[in-house]
């Protein structure tokens, strides 16, 4: 059954493409343009950023604080120049094509909607924020060492990687104290009594 699902599925987008083909080679074309921009937007970053000295800068002068700056920078200016045109286009385009639509085609659509509600229920990896909170955890480290500041070339690399080891050590005891304690309890009051 789930093979045969996969098949109609794989036939009714088939036939939504072919119908609607200028359309689908529209949004090709635009995603095609979205991927050339958010390149240009970061090469014209890196060239222009002052942090970075305009792209003259070596690996052993930037400091923790130069690069997280320089991310939050390099993002917010992807999101103005790629995010919100990209947001404007497919958004004020898709409902102005949508309105366009025959009735008996947008209820082909929320049909088709419908019948694929219960497998939304599927579960994707990601990494759910976990290198974002590794990043804020390694910085506030170094803010507490007193090396966030620091440019890269005044401690050697193993001073980098091994404070990385340190803080993933920190986490684990701190986090895991908790959860082992709170995974013994749950032990002794619930599941032993089962």
């Amino acid at each position: 059954m789930g093979e045969n699902e996969g098949t109609d599925v794989e036939a009714f987008w088939k036939s939504k493409i072919k119908e609607f083909k200028w359309i689908f080679i529209i949004v090709v074309v635009a995603v095609i343009c979205i991927i050339i921009g958010i390149f240009l937007v970061l090469i014209w970053f890196i060239n222009t950023s002052t942090i970075g000295g305009h792209g003259t800068w070596h690996i052993g002068d930037w400091t923790l604080n130069y690069v997280v700056g320089f991310m939050i920078l390099l993002c917010l200016w992807e999101l103005l120049w790629v995010g919100v045109p990209t947001a404007l286009f497919f958004g004020v385009g898709g409902y102005l094509w949508w309105r366009r639509l025959p009735d008996e085609i947008k209820q082909d659509f929320k049909t088709r909607e419908k019948k694929g509600k219960p497998h939304k229920k599927e579960k994707y990896g990601g990494s759910g924020g976990g290198g974002v909170f590794i990043l804020i955890a390694y910085c506030i480290y170094h803010a507490v060492m007193g090396t966030y500041n620091a440019p890269f070339g005044w401690y050697s690399y193993t001073y980098w990687l091994y404070s990385f080891f340190y803080l993933i050590a920190w986490m684990v005891i701190v986090l895991g104290g908790p959860v082992i304690i709170i995974l013994i309890i749950v032990y002794f009051v619930k599941w032993r009594k089962k």
